[in-house]
Order: C-alpha cells, then sequence, then structure tokens
C-alpha cells in the first residue's frame, strides 16, 4: 500500500508540474503577445505623428535601424513604402487581415507567415488620414528565441521539482501512513493508538470484529474442551463397565445392571453427539432456513405425546393447552425449540410436579410458545448463563437425569436465527417460565387445508 500510495503522489506531483509549466508558458506567451502588439502600435503611432508617412509619393521617412519592417499600403492596396523589400515586386496588400481590419476600424494586427519575406511575422496596421495604412511588423522568431532561450532554465526547474516531489512524496507517504500501521501492530491497543479522525468508525469496527474473533475463538476452544470432557465420562463408564464383564468378574445379576449402564452411557453419548452436530450446523449462520406453514398447536402436541413416557417416570404430569396456531416456520427448529423446552422443564422438575405448554396469540397479534413448569427453579445469579453451552447449575442432578447441557443452547440458536424474542421467569423452589415470541412476519393469516 505505501508503494502504490508514493507512487500516486509522485504521478500526481508530475502531472501538476508539468500542466503548471505548461500553463505557465502559454501565459507568457499570450503577455508576450500582447507586448508586441502594443511595441508595434505605440511604433505606428510614433511614426504617423512624424507626418513622414502624410505624401505617399514623398515618403520622408528613413530606418535607422532594422528593427521593425515599415510599410505604407495605398488606398487602392498598392505598396508605396517597405524598409525591407523592393516595392516593385510586391502585389497589392488589400486583402491583407490587418490591411481590411485597419480600413474598417481604423487599426489591424495579425500574425501570420509572410509569403515575401518567406517567415512568421507580427503586424500591426494604423489607418492615416490620407487613407493610407501604415503598418508595422516584427517577425516571430524573435519571441520564439526567448522561449527557446528559457528552455534549459525550464529543463532544471523540472528536474528540480520532480526530485523534490519524489522526497516529499515519500515523507509524506511515510507520515499518512504511519498510523495505520501502528494500528496494524497494536491491535489490543487500537482505541489508544493515533489515527486519523475520519479512521476512527473504521478503527471501531475492526476493534469489534477482533474482539469478535477472538471471544469466537475462545468460545470454540472453550465448547471443544467441555464436549472432549462431556465425551469422556460415558465413554470412561462405557470402557469400565465392559472391561470387567470381559474379565469375567460380573456376576449374572451384576452383567444385567452392567449392560443398562452402558446402555444409558451409550445413550447419553449419542444424544451428545446429535446435540453438537445439531449446534455446528446452527452456528452456520449462512444456512438457509426452509419455511413452510405449520400448526404450532399441533407440533407441541407431538412433542407432548413423545415425553409422556419420559414424563410418567419422573411423575411429571404434562400438559398442553391452546388452538389452533399457524405460522410460517421450519417445522424441524420449532419441533426441537418446543420439545428441548419441555424436556428441561420434565428434567428439572421435582416429583408430582406439572409442566404446561401454552401454545396462542398475544394482544400484538404475535404468536406464542409458553412452557412452565413447577420444577426447582434457576437462581438469579445463574440466569443470565443458563443458554451457555454445557452451563448447569445442577450439574449432579444433570448427569443423573442424562442432560447433554446443550438443549437450551440450541433452543437459543433457534430463537435467534428466527428473530423471535425469548423471556425467562423463574424463582429458586418454584419453577419457571419460559416464553418464546415469534414476529409478526412468521405469522398465516389464512391456511388452506
Amino acid at each position: 500500500m505505501k508503494k502504490k500510495i508514493n507512487i500516486y503522489f509522485v504521478v500526481i506531483a508530475v502531472i501538476a508540474i508539468l500542466a503548471s509549466v505548461v500553463l505557465s508558458n502559454l501565459v507568457s506567451y499570450t503577455l508576450l503577445q500582447k507586448e508586441v502588439y502594443d511595441d508595434l502600435s505605440a511604433c505606428a503611432y510614433a511614426l504617423a505623428a512624424t507626418d513622414s508617412f502624410d505624401n505617399p509619393d514623398n515618403i520622408t521617412y528613413h530606418q535607422k535601424s532594422g528593427t521593425y519592417r515599415i510599410t505604407l499600403v495605398d488606398k487602392e492596396g498598392k505598396v508605396r513604402y517597405d524598409s525591407s523589400v523592393d516595392i516593385t515586386k510586391m502585389d497589392s496588400h488589400l486583402d491583407r487581415d490587418e490591411i481590411s481590419s485597419a480600413r474598417s476600424k481604423g487599426t489591424g494586427q495579425a500574425i501570420r507567415h509572410s509569403d515575401t519575406l518567406k517567415r512568421d511575422n507580427y503586424y500591426f496596421a494604423l489607418l492615416l488620414d490620407n487613407g493610407c495604412v501604415l503598418r508595422v511588423a516584427k517577425e516571430a522568431s524573435s519571441i520564439a528565441n526567448i522561449f527557446i532561450s528559457s528552455i534549459p532554465y525550464l529543463a532544471a526547474i523540472i528536474i528540480l521539482l520532480m526530485l523534490a516531489s519524489v522526497i516529499f512524496s515519500h515523507i509524506l507517504t511515510r507520515s499518512i501512513v504511519y498510523p495505520i500501521e501502528q494500528m496494524a501492530e497494536n491491535i489490543n491497543y487500537i482505541d489508544t493508538s493515533d489515527v486519523y479522525r475520519e479512521l476512527r468508525p473504521f478503527v471501531q469496527m475492526i476493534k469489534e470484529q477482533h474482539e469478535n474473533i477472538i471471544k469466537n475463538a475462545d468460545m470454540r476452544q472453550e465448547f471443544s474442551a467441555n464436549v472432549s470432557h462431556e465425551l469422556k465420562t460415558p465413554l470412561t463408564a462405557i470402557s469400565g463397565y465392559a472391561e470387567i464383564i470381559e474379565n469375567g468378574m460380573a456376576t449374572e445379576k451384576d452383567t444385567i445392571r452392567f449392560a443398562g449402564e452402558i446402555h444409558q452411557n451409550a445413550n447419553r453419548l449419542l444424544g451428545l453427539i446429535n446435540d453438537t452436530i445439531r449446534l455446528s450446523e446452527l452456528d452456520v449462520s449462512s444456512m438457509e432456513v426452509q419455511r413452510e406453514p405449520l400448526d404450532l398447536y399441533a407440533l407441541a402436541e407431538g412433542c407432548v405425546n413423545t415425553l409422556e413416557v419420559k414424563a410418567d417416570k419422573m411423575n411429571v404430569s404434562l400438559q398442553i393447552v391452546g388452538e389452533k396456531c399457524m405460522i410460517n416456520a421450519n417445522k424441524e427448529m420449532m419441533y426441537e425449540l418446543i420439545y428441548n423446552l419441555c424436556d428441561n422443564a420434565i428434567r428439572y422438575n421435582n416429583k408430582d410436579g406439572r409442566v404446561m405448554v401454552l401454545i396462542g396469540e398475544n394482544q400484538d397479534g404475535n404468536k406464542y410458545v409458553e412452557v412452565k413448569d413447577t420444577g426447582i427453579g434457576i437462581p438469579k445469579e445463574h440466569q443470565e448463563r443458563i443458554f451457555e453451552r454445557f452451563y448447569r447449575v445442577d450439574k449432579s442432578r444433570s448427569k443423573e437425569t442424562g442432560g447433554t447441557g446443550l438443549g437450551l443452547a440450541i433452543v437459543k440458536h433457534i430463537v435467534a436465527q428466527n428473530h423471535a424474542i425469548l423471556r425467562l421467569e423463574s424463582e429458586e423452589g418454584r419453577g419457571t417460565t419460559i416464553v418464546v415470541t415469534f414476529p409478526l412476519d412468521m405469522k398465516i393469516e389464512e391456511y388452506d387445508q
């Protein structure tokens, strides 16, 4: 980047220098032309004032030097006097631009190639009182010589300016890029870096992205460590029980019990793997969610029917209340959402406890799923972290009931991907209520059965 900026500065400087030289020469040439014409005009008026050209037949003027070419043209366009050329060899000058202009306006001027002298000349013509035109001319080559003689000086100036531009471009580039380089080298202290005010929003965005990257990396590292730890526990149990059976150290009764433990830990292991895979899928934000019209009540009813056996086993009553409630959503996600909320409510309930699933529409027209339980509740200090992966309030109870610690993390991801709102109310020892409210754009006004 530094090299590119430096090149751009040098190119801009070179273009500016060349443009300045060209423009200044054009201005100088224009001013010099005006000065030449003013000089010729002054000379013409001075000659007219001498009365030397009042009588074309008897011209009394005699040029002392050859700086100017003096010509007198009569009314018919015939040259009556020329200080540089034999007038007998000259044709009519009536059609010359400066002569025509002088006859019509009193004065005329032109720069053109002289057919008589075979070189470029500046001309100024003045109409005299006797009707003749007095013309004063000067060679254009004399002006060109001035510019030619200045070329070495101009070239030297251009070279010096270009060298200066290269040096200053390098210095300026370094001064511009330095704060950015400092920012890049001290990304962790980006707020204290001396950066340009215009770059502050960009710097803030980089800082947030950097922090998010670090946070995500830490979360992934922590997640990997937690997964390894969670997998190790059931695998160790399975390996231990299998080894005892293999070595013939278990009685027939113990073998049946160990087989049950192996089966239970294998199920826990399978659930953990399935939940981990599902979380990884939900982590892919670019994943396209396939939506379809579905009835939340029918879906919740299916979850309740599936979990009834588990609820009965844990002496928990499971009930659903509501009516047909249509939304436009992903069926698999909605099933996982309701299933995990109900499964959690059963798992952390008390003996003879209750779980109530409510499906409906609130006053704002938003559809919602509410899961209430009379379980152990969640202490205030744990409520903010309950949706984190592998976070458990009561670790011993979670392992005892076979929980993976990922159910509510999956719920959180599904809620976020559907732009829904999740509300948690819980009191330790008195139960928990979780409400998920869906946005209006997921609502189905009419549903064709």
